[in-house]
């Protein structure tokens, strides 16, 4: 079993990425700094708020592991559900037994 580390990014999903993006930008004043069609990076400081076009799961934690593959069969035996996957990137945002959804992405 290998390990995860946290990143300081946190994914919001919206389907709404303009006026997210327009509330953060200019209500938070945070920096973008970068901007594609269907994500944006937010700089906060402490961590960076990424806006990524989809349906809404509230704010996730994400970690990086070795293989997102493995690690995503580990912890469906463990009692997770893959909520979303997105094998080209890769990634998977994961639902723990307790309810929180983290993202799992290629370290």
């Amino acid at each position: 079993m290998s390990s995860a580390t946290s990143t300081r990014d946190v994914p919001i999903q919206t389907d709404t990425l303009a006026e997210a993006s327009a509330f953060y930008e200019k209500t938070l004043g945070l920096e973008v700094f970068c901007r594609e069609p269907t994500l944006i990076g937010l700089e906060t400081g402490a961590f960076r708020l990424f806006l990524d076009a989809g349906p809404a799961y509230g704010p996730v934690f994400e970690f990086l592991v070795d293989d997102v593959q493995a690690k995503k069969a580990e912890l469906v035996a463990a009692g997770c559900t893959v909520e979303q996957e997105d094998v080209s990137v890769p990634r998977c945002y994961i639902r723990d037994p307790y309810g929180l959804i983290f993202n799992i992405g290629k370290r």
